[in-house]
Formats: structure tokens, C-alpha cells, sequence
């Protein structure tokens, strides 16, 4: 791609097929792509190779970059962009991890110089398929902050063979084994700069130990609420082996180890005499669902009335379909309340709906387990509800990025935390793009995606602004099928659209972030996301969750306007690059909460306190201190 006296640069076009090859394949293939520019229009019209000493005008050089889809903004810092300060053009080709300044004098390229930018490391802008069992040390970059729980918070400099090489305060030096790396560090959560410490001083053991203390005070307030819980007493949960191995027989998809783990863990919190607290985390489309469909079954066969609670009308929809199905063989019945049929049956052994299941007309007879999909969209009053009806009640909750509050409970073992990290068998890591908007780059995914007989997800963050964006699409002339999506259509036109969709009715659904939850469309493995800085990043990982449910590789395309980004956002989509690797959901929403901020979740004077040894830390005292105050 560029020699070592840096006289040539090649500049790729912002396409789909190049920008999944990555940086590699674009240094390994060099020779292959100068050659074939001789004599392929193709790689001619897609790729530009400038050198020093090569006459061109300014004016033919920023039409050149503008036709391989490159956006022209102010500053250049992200894959995609180039600006101009008069005879200086600042360029971040897609198959480089640097940004290269191309200086100009006359009509003549004079010199190049180069600068990392954001988003700039290989494996997390092109991620190829990562164990879920990686550590956070699997993604130290350089210039983070690293808490090392005996010396403190250092700045990451470099990684060697055996060691991580970390940078304290007056440039000191502490080299760390990567045999202890992984029990010794871990990335800082909080404030983006720290207090760095200093090594051979007691601060950091001071700062810890006043920690410790405060840390006490508070997990005996989290124990008292915790201890009036499991005050209340239940029947335990007895095992039907034979029926429940019919059940199983039912799946078509073989069972992933975790998700044999997760049922074992439930199963036995539910043999317990006292109430089921549990969080069941793991990316879309990892099983989560099947996990609930089967404890809900144990619990129908001990005479217990299920209720699951959906937080919109598609996903209930969706939910009543596949327990019905599944349910129906072994005559176990099923209601449905949304505002789609009728109001359904209390007598029913589950009762799926949305927030109709909270209604006042709605008593159960024997409810014993409440399971809430996608918690996060559900407020603490609406969690509240049933445990105030029968505080004796089981209840499991499901996410694929848990908010703050719920996060912050399961890592400091408040609640019981189950997750699914192993992928079903033959998925693969959804490639993400974070991208400046322009047309080159939406015309050329959705004719990729169209040419392999897939489906497309393209997102509009506001109802008014839909009526606009389709009209650009439409004048991309992709020739592909175009409906609408979104809150305030019809409730039965919202579910006729889906199926359709999922019938291949037509190739593109432009909607609102009302395809959020719940939705499974094997065929749609493009989402092309119009403004991607409306986003919060649980919600953007969500929406990503959507595609790669078939067997193709899917791509997801955050793009945003061509102006200087706001730190928040440029953190948000900085995040869902680095953790785009297959059950990332918790290493999301643990970002979240940094990005967030725990004062909300953990009162101002905890919140005080885990920035000063970053959240990371704080939550490995929290679950420490609870464990020994249990004992």
C-alpha cells in the first residue's frame, strides 16, 4: 500500500467489498492492485494511487477523491473524510489506519506526512469473527488508562512480546507480565482523564482502602433491600424430566454451551424455596428466548401461570407466534394481550402482551413467573408491579445490553446474572462501518445487498424526516422495493408490513427505531443507519442486533453528517467499532454506563468513588464487600 519513504498512497473507494477486505488485505495486495489499474476500468474507477512528484491540479485531485465516495468535512478524523486548507489536502483512505496530509505545490504532489486517527485500529474497524471469551486486555490501545489494582492508573503504552508496558506519573515505567496481566488489569471506566498515580507512593493504597470503606457502608443498604426478598418463601420448582426432554426435542438448533449453563443455573435457583432474581444477558439472536421458553415451561408443569411482558406490540406479536407454536403440541395455552385480537385469557397457562399485561382488568389466578424481554425499556414502576401483587414471585429478566441499573446490580451480585457469550453455531461477527454520510457509499451497500437476493434495514431517527430520505434513495436508482415503518401507522399495518417483509415483499424497509427489538428477518443483513449520532449505544447495538441472523455475512453502516462530532457521539460510535465482535453486549453496556455515568445509578457520593479507581475496580470491591458481608 505504501513504501517505507512513503512516495505512494493508495486511496480505495468507500464501498462495501473494500471496506470489509481491511487494511491487511489492502497492504498484501498492493502490487496486484497497481498492476490491474493498468489494464481493469474496475479497480481504474475505484482505487487512485497519488505519488510525490506526480503532476496533477488540486482542483482534478479533491473531483478524484470526491468520486471514490470520500466526504469533505472541516477536520479530518475519521475513515471516509478529506478536507482542504489551501494547497494541503488531509485524506483518511478506508484501507489505511493513518491520516495522510498530501501537500501541493503548483500542479505538482510535493511531499506526504502522516497522523493516526480515530478509529484506527485493524482489528476493531474490519473485526473479524473474536472468541467471546476475550479479556479486556484484548483491547488496550494506546494512550488508554489501565487501573493496576496494586499501583494504580497508568497510561498504556506499548505491548511486547511478554510484557504490557504502562507510563505512570513523573514517566514512570512499570512493565507488567501478560501471565498476571489479565488478574492484575483492567481497562479505567469513568472520567476520561484520571488522576495518573504515582509509583513507590502509599496514595494508591490510601485511595483504595477509603474506597473499601465507603464501599462497605454502601452494600449493607444493597444487602438490607436484597434480605427483604428473600424474606419471602415459595414451593420450589420440581423437574419433569420426560416432558421437558420433548420440549427440547422441539428446537430445530442444537443447544450452545451456554445456553446448557444458563438453563442449569436457573433450574437451580428455581429448586430454591425463595423467589428467582435472575438476569439473563447475551446478544441478539444467541438464544436468549429459547432459555426463557423453556423455564416458563417448568413452570407451567408445576402449575404455575407464566406472564411475559414484551415492550412493543411486533415483539409480543412475535413472541405469541413462536410459543404458540412450540406450546401447542404438548397442550399448554397460550393468550396473547396487545392491542392486536382480542384481550386474551388470565385462565391462559402464559400470557404474552405489552404494558396491557399491567392493566387493571388483568388478574391471574396462579401467576408464579414473571419473564420481561428487553428490560431496558421498561420502567421500575412497571418491574414493581407484580412483585407488589405477589412478592413470592419468580421473575427473569432479559437483555442483550443491560441498562446502568441493572448492569450495576448483576456485577456486584445483587442479582444473579446468567449470559450467554457463545454464538449458535455458524454465525458470524456482523462487520460495522462508521462512516461520514454520502451517496456512494448508501447506493453501493444496497445494490451489494441486493445482488446477493438479500433484504436491507435502513434507519431514519425522525417520522418528519422520512418522506426525504426516501426520495434520496429513490434517485440512487437501485431498483429496489421500498416500504415505510413506524409508531404511528396502524398496529395491524405495522404487523402486515413485517410479514411481508419477512416474505420477501419488497428488498428495502425504511423505518424508525421501531425495528428495534424483537424482529428476526433471516434474509435482511444490511442496516444502513442515516444518522447514527441520534443513537445511544445500547440502542445502536440493539439495531445492529437486527441483521446476521441467516448464514451471510452482515454489515452495518453507521453514518453521520459531515461536521465536526460531539465528544459523546464520537465515543458512542468509537465504542460499537471497538466492540463489534460477537457477544459484545455487556462489554456495551458496561461503555454505557461510563459514557452515561454512574451518579444516577449509585448516588453522587458512590459515583465519587468509583471514578477515583475507575468503575471497573469499584464493581470488583462492590461484589468483593457483598460476598464477604453474605458470609
Amino acid at each position: 500500500m505504501l513504501n517505507s519513504k512513503i512516495e505512494k498512497l493508495l486511496v480505495a473507494a468507500v464501498t462495501p467489498s473494500f471496506l470489509e477486505k481491511g487494511v491487511d488485505w489492502f497492504s498484501q495486495n498492493y502490487k496486484n492492485i497497481e498492476e490491474s489499474r493498468a489494464t481493469d476500468n474496475y479497480w481504474r474507477r475505484n482505487t487512485a494511487i497519488i505519488e510525490i512528484g506526480q503532476k496533477i491540479a488540486l482542483s482534478e485531485f479533491l473531483r478524484q477523491i470526491a468520486e471514490l465516495g470520500y466526504t469533505k468535512v472541516w477536520e479530518t478524523s475519521h475513515r471516509g473524510e478529506f478536507s482542504q486548507r489551501g494547497g494541503i489536502v488531509r485524506i483518511f483512505p478506508i484501507n489505511t489506519d493513518k491520516i495522510y496530509a498530501v501537500e501541493f505545490s503548483g500542479n505538482f504532489i510535493s511531499a506526504f506526512s502522516s497522523t493516526s486517527g480515530v478509529f484506527s485500529s485493524t482489528p476493531d474497524v474490519f473485526p473479524k469473527a473474536a472468541s467471546h471469551l476475550k479479556h479486556p486486555t484484548s483491547n488496550f490501545r494506546v494512550g488508554d488508562y489501565i487501573v493496576h489494582i496494586d499501583h494504580g492508573i497508568g497510561i498504556f503504552k506499548e505491548e511486547t512480546e511478554i510484557d504490557f508496558v504502562l507510563e505512570y506519573a513523573a514517566k514512570d515505567t512499570l512493565y507488567v507480565p501478560k501471565e498476571s496481566a489479565e488478574k492484575r488489569l483492567s481497562p479505567y471506566l469513568g472520567f476520561k482523564t484520571p488522576h495518573i498515580s504515582r509509583l513507590g507512593t502509599p496514595i494508591w493504597s490510601i485511595t483504595k482502602k477509603k474506597a473499601k470503606e465507603d464501599i462497605i457502608k454502601f452494600a449493607k443498604e444493597l444487602l438490607e433491600i436484597l434480605a427483604k426478598r428473600k424474606l419471602v418463601e415459595r414451593e420450589p420448582y420440581k423437574e419433569f424430566r420426560a416432558q421437558e426432554e420433548e420440549l427440547e426435542a422441539s428446537f430445530e438448533h442444537a443447544d450452545t454451551p451456554d445456553q446448557r449453563k444458563a438453563l442449569a443455573e436457573i433450574f437451580s435457583e428455581m429448586e430454591k424455596p425463595v423467589p428467582l432474581e435472575r438476569i439473563l444477558t447475551g446478544d441478539v439472536g444467541f438464544g436468549k428466548t429459547e432459555v426463557a421458553l423453556r423455564v416458563a415451561y417448568r413452570a407451567i408443569l408445576n402449575n404455575k401461570q407464566v406472564a411475559l411482558l414484551a415492550p412493543t406490540t411486533i415483539l409480543a406479536e412475535q413472541h405469541y407466534e413462536l410459543f404458540k407454536k412450540r406450546f401447542e403440541q404438548f397442550g399448554a395455552s397460550v393468550a396473547r394481550f396487545s392491542r392486536l385480537g382480542n384481550a386474551g385469557s388470565s385462565d391462559a397457562d402464559i400470557a404474552i402482551g405489552t404494558h396491557k399485561l399491567l392493566g387493571k382488568g388483568v388478574e391471574f389466578k396462579n401467576l408464579g413467573l414473571l419473564i420481561i424481554d428487553e428490560e431496558q425499556k421498561f420502567g421500575v414502576a412497571h418491574k414493581e408491579h407484580f412483585k407488589k401483587v405477589n412478592p413470592a414471585l419468580d421473575i427473569l429478566t432479559l437483555s442483550a445490553t443491560p441498562i446502568p441499573r441493572t448492569l450495576n446490580q448483576a456485577l456486584s451480585g445483587i442479582s444473579n446474572i446468567s449470559s450467554i457469550e457463545t454464538p449458535p453455531l455458524g454465525k458470524t461477527t456482523i462487520q460495522t462501518y462508521v462512516l461520514p454520510k454520502n451517496k456512494k457509499i448508501i447506493k453501493e451497500a444496497v445494490k451489494y445487498e441486493l445482488a446477493r437476493n438479500g433484504q436491507i434495514y435502513f434507519l431514519a431517527n425522525r417520522i418528519h424526516n422520512m418522506p426525504k430520505i426516501l426520495e434520496e434513495i429513490k434517485s440512487l436508482k437501485t431498483r429496489a422495493k421500498i416500504r415505510l415503518l413506524h409508531g404511528r401507522m396502524d398496529e395491524e399495518k405495522i404487523i402486515k408490513t413485517m410479514r411481508d417483509f419477512r416474505g420477501k415483499k419488497f428488498d428495502l424497509l425504511l423505518s424508525t427505531t421501531i425495528i428495534e427489538n424483537g424482529l428476526d428477518i433471516s434474509e435482511a443483513n444490511t442496516l444502513i443507519v442515516e444518522d447514527a449520532t441520534k443513537l445511544g449505544l445500547s440502542q445502536a447495538h440493539q439495531l445492529r442486533g437486527r441483521i446476521g441472523r441467516g448464514n451471510k455475512d452482515a454489515h452495518a453502516y453507521f453514518l453521520y453528517p459531515a461536521k465536526r462530532l460531539k465528544e459523546k457521539a464520537e465515543e458512542r460510535l468509537e465504542a460499537l467499532e471497538r466492540y463489534a465482535w460477537l457477544g459484545a453486549g455487556l462489554e456495551i453496556a458496561k461503555q454505557d454506563l461510563e459514557i452515561r455515568g454512574a451518579g444516577n445509578i449509585l448516588g453522587k457520593a458512590q459515583s465519587g468513588v468509583a471514578y477515583r479507581v475507575g468503575l471497573n475496580l469499584y464493581f470488583q470491591l462492590l461484589e468483593e464487600t457483598i460476598n464477604e458481608l453474605k458470609s
